[in-house]
């Protein structure tokens, strides 16, 4: 179990492993019911075409050269389809059209679940403050990787038969 919580949020006692759910999770010492799940976080990822060709960003954060899909965090209370969209807005400022699920996919190296999506995008391209920059890719140019978004490429292309 990897997880940094010692104490109660609710009642501040300590926090012990125990089984709940038929897995090790941590619990409330004291009873008052507190459970931590650590369930992984539901992760969004669009990839989008646009013009005909495939977007690949490159986080401010990242590595020079390291491009990857748009991805973002599901807002609570948020449909996953138009959370995808909500983050090609936010990211690339496009409109998003023809949104379809391309699959759902573990990502456990980051204790995350990709829900990952195909749209069409529209309009000019303008980053915000989270991208260094993109590029275009003709779609059978595009090459799958092997952890993260990685694979919803991979299956992308093989609908497409590419």
């Amino acid at each position: 179990m990897i997880s940094a919580w010692q104490f109660c949020p609710y009642c501040g006692a300590r926090l012990d492993a125990r089984e709940e759910g038929g897995r090790s999770r941590l619990a409330c010492h004291s009873g008052c019911g507190f459970v931590h799940w650590d369930n992984p976080a539901p992760v969004l990822a669009a990839l989008v075409e646009y013009q005909g060709r495939i977007v690949l960003a490159r986080n401010r954060s990242w590595a020079e050269g390291a491009f990857g899909l748009i991805t973002g965090f599901l807002e609570r209370g948020e449909d996953p389809m138009s959370g995808a969209a909500r983050e090609v807005k936010e990211e690339l400022g496009l409109e998003a059209a023809e949104v379809t699920l391309i699959g759902v996919y573990p990502f456990a190296r980051k204790h995350e679940v990709i829900i990952a999506y195909h749209l069409v995008g529209h309009g000019q391209i303008r980053l915000n403050e989270e991208l260094a920059e993109f590029r275009l890719i003709a779609p059978e140019k595009l090459k799958a990787w092997d952890f993260g978004t990685g694979p919803a490429v991979r299956d992308w292309l093989a609908r497409r038969g590419t």
